[in-house]
C-alpha cells in the first residue's frame, strides 16, 4: 500500500514540475510576440524564477510541520496564477504599459511557488515510508526532471497549437490545482481534518471556476487587447509557429497593413515605395532567375514579375503562414497582384539561413528583404557570414539588394549593414527613399569586387521611382553619411546591439 502511495506523489510530482516549466515557456514565449529578443526575456524570465525558486524554498521551512494543507494551498494558489499570468501580463502590455515591471513580479511569485514545492513533497514522501535522504532526493527529482521533459515539449507541440497562449497556461493551471487537490485527498485523506478539508474543497471549486471563467472570456478578451495594440480595426490576427501575425484595414479600407510581432511590414497606401525601390534598381542588370529571400507578403515578388524575361523566380520564406494569407486574403491578393499564382514562382518554406549553407543554385539577382536586426534570431541574417553565402549564391555578373533599415533613425544600423557586405566581398552602392508608413529608409545594391551602378529599366513606368528619384536618392545629407563600424558576425552580431539602442526611443 505504501508503494501505491509513493507512486501516486511521485506521479503529482512529475505533472506539478511539467506545470512549473510550462508557465515559464508561457513568459518566454509571451515577451518574444510582445517584445522581440527572445533571449533577453529567456535569460529575465528563467533567472529570476530560479533565483525566486531558491527563496521559496527557504520560505518553506517553517510550513513543514503542515506540509499537507501547505501544500495543497500552495498548489492551488501556483494554479491561478500561473493560469492567469500570461492573460494578465497582456493586459499589462495592451493598457497599463507596465509589462516588464509585471513580468518579473509574476517570475518572482511563480518561482516562489514552485521553489516551495520540492521542500513540502519531501516531506509528503517521508511521511509515507522513511528512507535514506539520498534516495529520497533522487527519487523526487527524478520525477521532477523527467516531467519538466513533457511540460518542455508539450509547451510547443501541443498546448501552442491546440489552446494558444492565454488558453494553454489556463488549461495547465486547471491540471496543476486538479492534481494538487486530488493527490492530497486521495493519498493523505485521513491525515485530513473535517475543516482542513471543506477549506480546500472549496477553494479547489474557486480557483477552477475562475479559471473556466477566464477560459471562457479569453477569446474576446485577447481580441479586445489585441485591438489596443493597434490604431485601425484588426480584420485578421493568428498566431503561427513562428510569430504573431496581424493584418489591419482602415475603416475606408484604403489603408492594410500587416504586423509580425507588433512590427509593421508594410501599409498598403505607400508600400510600392520601398517595393520598387528594393526590386527594380537590382533588375536593371541581370534577371533571368531571381532569389528573394523573406518578402513573403507576396509584394517584392509583385515588382519583380512585372519584367517578362525573369525565366524563374523562387523565394524563401521560413513562415508558411504569411504565404498563405497572401495567397488566400482578397486585400493582400490585390495588392500582390496574385503573384503567387504565376507559374515562373517556386516558392520553398525553409530558413534562409539553412537554405544557403546546404549550396543552393546560382542566381542572376538576389533580393534579401528580411525582418530588421533588432532580435537575436533575425541579427545572424545581417552577419558577415550569412552575406557571404549570398554570395556564393550569386551568378557571375549577378548582383544583390538588401533592405537595411533607416540611415536617420538607426544610423548604425545601416551602414553595420554595408560594413558586413564588404567584408563578406560585396562592393556596395547605398541609397535610401521616403516611405512615409516608416520614414527614411535605405538599401545596399551590392555586386562583387566593383560597385553596381544604380540605374533603371522598367518595363513600364513606375508609381514613385524614376532616374532623377534614384539619382536623389544616393545623396545622403551632412549627418546620415557614411560612418565606420565594424561588421556584425554571428559570434559578434553588433547590429543587434546598434538596432536595440537606436530604435529605443521610437
Amino acid at each position: 500500500m505504501s508503494r501505491l502511495r509513493r507512486t501516486a506523489v511521485l506521479a503529482a510530482v512529475f505533472v506539478c514540475a511539467a506545470c512549473g516549466l510550462v508557465y515559464e515557456l508561457a513568459l518566454v514565449a509571451l515577451g518574444s510576440y510582445l517584445i522581440g529578443d527572445t533571449a533577453a526575456q529567456a535569460s529575465i524570465v528563467l533567472g529570476v524564477m530560479v533565483f525566486a525558486m531558491g527563496i521559496g524554498a527557504l520560505a518553506a521551512k517553517p510550513l513543514q510541520g503542515r506540509a499537507l494543507v501547505a501544500f495543497a494551498w500552495i498548489e492551488l494558489l501556483l494554479a491561478l496564477l500561473g493560469g492567469l499570468s500570461v492573460l494578465g501580463l497582456y493586459a499589462a502590455f495592451a493598457w497599463l504599459d507596465l509589462y516588464a515591471p509585471a513580468l518579473i513580479a509574476v517570475a518572482l511569485v511563480l518561482g516562489a511557488l514552485i521553489g516551495a514545492e520540492i521542500p513540502l513533497l519531501m516531506v509528503l514522501l517521508q511521511r509515507i515510508r522513511r528512507q535514506d535522504a539520498g534516495s529520497a532526493v533522487a527519487d523526487l527529482f527524478a520525477a521532477d526532471y523527467v516531467g519538466a521533459l513533457l511540460g518542455g515539449l508539450a509547451f510547443p507541440f501541443l498546448l501552442l497549437p491546440v489552446f494558444g497562449q492565454l488558453r494553454g497556461a489556463l488549461v495547465v493551471g486547471v491540471v496543476n490545482a486538479v492534481i494538487g487537490v486530488v493527490v492530497v485527498f486521495a493519498v493523505f485523506r485521513r491525515d485530513l481534518s473535517r475543516r482542513a478539508g471543506v477549506a480546500l474543497s472549496a477553494g479547489a471549486l474557486a480557483v477552477l471556476a475562475v479559471l473556466g471563467g477566464a477560459f471562457w472570456v479569453s477569446e474576446p478578451f485577447e481580441v479586445t487587447a489585441r485591438q489596443q495594440l493597434y490604431a485601425d480595426p484588426v480584420v485578421f490576427a493568428t498566431h503561427s509557429r513562428y510569430q504573431e501575425i496581424v493584418l489591419t484595414s482602415s475603416l475606408d479600407g484604403a489603408d492594410v497593413r500587416l504586423f509580425l510581432n507588433g512590427d509593421l511590414q508594410f501599409a498598403s497606401i505607400d508600400e510600392y515605395r520601398y517595393h520598387e525601390a528594393l526590386v527594380h534598381p537590382l533588375l536593371a542588370g541581370a534577371r533571368g532567375s531571381v532569389l528573394i529571400l523573406g518578402g513573403g507578403d507576396g509584394l517584392a515578388l509583385r515588382e519583380v514579375l512585372k519584367y517578362p524575361d525573369v525565366r524563374s523566380v523562387t523565394e524563401v520564406e521560413l513562415d508558411p503562414a504569411v504565404v498563405d494569407l497572401a495567397r488566400t486574403d482578397p486585400r493582400l491578393r490585390a495588392l500582390n497582384a496574385a503573384a503567387y499564382d504565376d507559374p515562373r514562382v517556386h516558392l520553398l518554406n525553409l530558413d534562409a539561413f539553412a537554405w544557403l549553407r546546404d549550396g543552393p543554385p546560382q542566381f542572376d539577382a538576389i533580393i534579401v528583404d528580411l525582418p530588421d536586426p533588432d532580435e537575436t534570431a533575425t541579427a545572424k541574417l545581417y552577419s558577415v557570414e550569412f552575406y557571404a553565402m549570398v554570395r556564393r549564391a550569386l551568378a557571375p555578373g549577378g548582383r544583390v539588394v538588401v533592405q537595411s533599415g533607416s540611415p536617420y533613425f538607426a544610423q548604425r544600423s545601416y551602414w553595420c549593414v554595408e560594413a558586413s557586405l564588404r567584408e563578406a566581398g560585396f562592393a556596395t552602392s547605398p541609397y535610401h527613399v521616403d516611405v512615409p508608413s516608416f520614414g527614411d529608409w535605405g538599401f545596399f545594391l551590392a555586386a562583387p569586387e566593383t560597385p553596381p551602378a544604380l540605374t533603371l529599366q522598367p518595363p513600364a513606368p513606375l508609381r514613385f521611382l524614376d532616374p532623377d528619384v534614384l539619382r536623389a536618392a544616393t545623396v545622403f545629407p551632412a549627418d546620415r553619411r557614411r560612418l565606420q563600424v565594424p561588421p556584425s558576425t554571428l559570434m559578434d552580431p553588433r547590429i543587434l546591439q546598434y538596432a536595440r539602442e537606436e530604435w529605443k526611443g521610437y
